[in-house]
């Protein structure tokens, strides 16, 4: 199964262009938050500073994603890291409730590792999990904000949020980046959709069954 994609001039070069010239800006210009933000972690949390994670990209090709750290190092008597729920620390949410945590990822951005806007890039290991539907994420580049970023975040199912992907990638326009990015805005402002219900940030996936619903 293939997506009803009809590559315009925009997604094919404009996308990417306006995605080097504004991840390039916000980098210069953010640049003092960027400073801010790590000496805070830093003092807070420990070190290191940044948290860098395998995640798969456009073809599924692997790619170092970058974030600010947000969890702590805690372990169990037998070494092993606790729950996110307990790592997962007050400071750590007030980065993630503000997006700040994400900053690093303008880099990858710069890079052309991600887009500014598109699917978001999820655990590697979840890629023998897809079924033929969801793969097709993967047709693009993944993105600091997407479709199912303004339309719950965290807080609806991974099958809702794999159709606003699939969605997303069937029609990309500069109008609809447009929408997506002040949508973004306004969700961040607003806090809305942080984590799943009772959960610290999003509940692992594990895989959709035949009848479309999510395996507990």
């Amino acid at each position: 199964m293939q997506p009803n994609i009809k590559p315009t001039l925009y997604s094919r070069f404009v996308k990417r262009f306006l995605d080097l010239l504004l991840s390039g800006l916000a980098l210069l210009i953010l640049s003092p938050v960027f400073l801010i933000v790590a000496v805070l972690v830093r003092t807070k949390l420990g070190s290191p500073v940044i948290f860098s994670q395998d995640r798969p990209g456009k073809g599924e090709k692997v790619f170092r994603m970058y974030k600010f750290r947000t969890m702590t190092d805690a372990r169990d008597e037998e070494g092993n890291l606790l729950s996110d729920e307990v790592r997962l620390t007050p400071f750590g949410r007030k980065l993630r409730s503000l997006s700040l945590d994400e900053l690093p990822e303008l880099y990858n951005i710069f890079k052309g590792d991600m887009s500014i806007v598109g699917p978001r890039p999820l655990l590697v290991s979840y890629l023998p999990l897809y079924n033929e539907t969801q793969r097709l994420r993967h047709c693009v580049r993944p993105g600091l904000t997407g479709l199912a970023q303004v339309n719950g975040r965290n807080a609806v199912t991974w099958e809702r949020r794999f159709e606003y992907d699939v969605a997303y990638i069937e029609k990309i326009t500069f109008v609809g980046d447009l929408k997506i990015l002040v949508s973004t805005v306004r969700a961040v402002l607003r806090r809305e959709g942080i984590n799943a219900e009772g959960e610290a940030t999003m509940a692992a996936f594990t895989g959709t069954n035949p009848e479309g619903e999510h395996h507990v």
